[in-house]
């Protein structure tokens, strides 16, 4: 018996198969939403990228973030309603360069990987690309992602980080460190 794990966004996963009869022994669907929003930001490439650094921050602009609490450099435990539902999870931060990208897995609790770009587009104004790879949960989250819930949300969080750094003008901290 052979073991294979072959994934394609919202469609199966192989799990298993037999390499001489080409029988398929197990296959699972796996319900993955791929969300992908941009936003363009009246402020400096730094200032933006330095305030996003700061996660524990997210509660004042995440509908429906309650608590992250950063462990370390590279680990987080967050804390959400989803759909109604109370969600906890730990993320790992797998790649962070400053002023361009940080990426993260969900490596317990609900499954959310994704990863954020940044991009300078003139001196005092940056965009924003967000790539959120979900799996929802059970019935209620199923029919929030259907109805396009989930991308709304995604879309109002941006455009409430979007209003919190313009406001301010200046970050409420920084995170500059590289991880690779």
């Amino acid at each position: 018996m052979f073991s294979e794990l072959v994934s394609l966004p919202g469609l199966h996963l192989l799990t298993g198969w037999n390499p001489d009869t080409g029988v398929v022994l197990s296959v699972e669907v796996i319900d993955v939403s791929i969300i992908e929003e941009t936003i363009e930001v009246d402020a400096p490439l730094r200032t933006v990228y330095n305030q996003w650094t700061q996660f524990e921050e997210f509660p004042k602009f995440m509908e429906g973030v309650e608590q992250i609490i950063q462990l370390d450099d590279e680990h987080l435990h967050w804390k959400a309603k989803i759909a109604g539902q109370s969600r906890e999870w730990d993320a790992r931060i797998t790649e962070q360069r400053p002023d361009e990208l940080i990426a993260w897995v969900s490596e317990a609790g609900a499954k959310n990987d994704g990863i954020v770009a940044f991009q300078a587009l003139d001196p005092g104004r940056s965009r924003i690309v967000l790539q959120l790879d979900v799996e929802p949960e059970g019935f209620m989250e199923n029919v929030a992602d259907g109805l396009g819930l989930i991308r709304q949300r995604a879309h109002g969080d941006l455009k409430r980080f979007k209003e919190f750094i313009e406001e301010r003008s200046v970050e409420t901290g920084a995170w500059r460190g590289q991880i690779n």
